[in-house]
């Protein structure tokens, strides 16, 4: 289970679903500020505009109706422009931002829009008389953006705060299936005594018991396959030994005609040994490992080679179990002989690696290829022959693999056996 990459993948799509809902949610608030602050502008520039008014109405009379248009208000900073025209649209009195011709040709009240201008038209008395007060496109753009921008700042905050909690509960939702995680990795399932223990959330319980009953059957299972590869290796290496011994006293009694049908059934039954020594071996394989330092060249004069001629290049040793790597390399060997091969050159080209090179006609590359995609997959089938499946059991079990060489000529195959610390995988 591997949870760091769980935990990536959803931090890229929470990255993703950040970007993707803060673009729609800037431009829903952005579309919404856009529209309130028009409002808000707007409703500003009617106060501003009825203000004005007032004060022209109350204090400045006389002074409306005397002054000429020429006549500038006062200076300063202002947010807003104003106009005062009379009934024939002629600027009376005007501020000092505002420009000297008439904002509106013909008098309206409320609001309207004029080139680069946004207007709010109040009538002053009964006489014609109009005020405008007007903002720039610009103006109010400026104020747009900053309250568009404070808005979507703050959904953005808002989304990032959501994105940081989302990310937090992640880890703490995920934080019982890295306790799993841990527990499986030191949890030993062909032991029927071990267990998982209790679960520490309630949904993973249901988990918890099914792990524990699978690793209850497959601790039967093995039980079951030891039990029948010792009674296997009892009940069937030694009638075929006791055949071989007797074919062997039978050549040397038999007629001279009768010797080589007797050497063909001996050796009939010598490569039906090799074939229970495979199969009780593959069963082996799932046992415990018992390695130990071992001198290749030790070992293969203990097999029952015959009709090839085997070379050990150097002092080659290596640390693996003894049973399990003799029966991988009697059938390799076998199958080497039956496929033309006359020898074979063994050796250790660096540590824990055993390799096999015979000078028989070799495979095709992509049948080569093939046979390798097989091996690494475990998708054997009749095709991939006992010697190959049986060594990369034998490999599996130490911790390594099997890999085959393209050579100019012969088939060349290696056994990788790992380090003795990652020894004893179960297959």
């Amino acid at each position: 289970m591997n949870l760091p990459s769980i935990r990536r993948r959803l931090a890229r799509s929470l990255v993703v679903w950040f970007l993707l809902s803060g673009f729609f949610v800037a431009s829903a608030v952005w579309l919404a500020a856009r529209h309130e602050a028009d409002e808000l502008l707007d409703d500003t520039l009617r106060a501003s505009a009825e203000l004005i008014g007032g004060l022209l109405l109350h204090e400045g009379q006389g002074l409306v109706e005397s002054r000429s248009a020429k006549m500038p208000a006062a200076g300063g900073a202002e947010r807003f422009a104003w106009q005062v025209l009379n009934a024939d649209g002629q600027v009376i009195l005007r501020s000092n931002a505002a420009p000297a011709a008439a904002l509106r040709t013909t008098p309206g009240a409320g609001f309207s829009d004029a080139p680069n201008w946004r207007l709010y038209g109040l009538a002053l008395g009964q006489d014609g008389r109009m005020l405008y007060v007007a903002q720039t496109r610009a103006d109010r753009l400026e104020a747009q953006a900053e309250i568009t921008l404070s808005a979507v700042l703050a959904a953005l905050a808002v989304g990032l705060m959501g994105q940081l909690w989302v990310r937090f509960k992640i880890r703490h939702e995920l934080a019982p299936l890295q306790t799993l995680s841990e527990r499986l990795a030191a949890f030993e399932p062909t032991d029927a005594r071990s267990s998982l223990g209790p679960a520490e959330r309630e949904e993973l319980q249901p988990v918890h018991a099914a792990i524990d009953e699978l690793s209850q059957r497959l601790a039967e299972r093995i039980a079951n396959e030891r039990a029948f590869a010792g009674h296997a290796s009892h009940a069937l290496r030694t009638p075929l030994a006791g055949i071989d011994a007797q074919l062997a006293v039978a050549l040397l009694e038999a007629p001279q005609a009768l010797r080589p049908r007797l050497a063909r059934a001996r050796e009939a039954a010598q490569r039906l040994q090799h074939v229970v020594a495979a199969l009780l071996g593959l069963f082996r394989s799932n046992t415990g490992l018992q390695r130990r330092p071992l001198d290749l060249a030790e070992l293969l004069a203990r097999l029952p080679i015959q009709g090839l001629t085997v070379r050990v290049v150097g002092a080659a040793t290596l640390n693996a179990d003894p049973d399990l790597l003799g029966a991988a390399l009697l059938n390799l060997l076998d199958n080497a002989r039956r496929y033309g091969a006359t020898a074979v050159t063994v050796d250790v080209p660096a540590a824990g690696v055993l390799r096999l090179h015979d000078d028989g006609p070799g495979l095709a590359p992509q049948r080569l290829a093939e046979l390798q995609a097989a091996l690494d997959a475990r998708n054997f089938d009749a095709n991939t022959g006992l010697g190959l499946i049986l060594a990369e059991r034998v490999a599996s079990a130490h911790g390594g693999a099997v890999r085959l060489v393209q050579a100019e000529r012969g088939f060349c195959v290696e056994l990788a056996l790992g380090e003795p610390a990652l020894a004893g995988a179960d297959l």
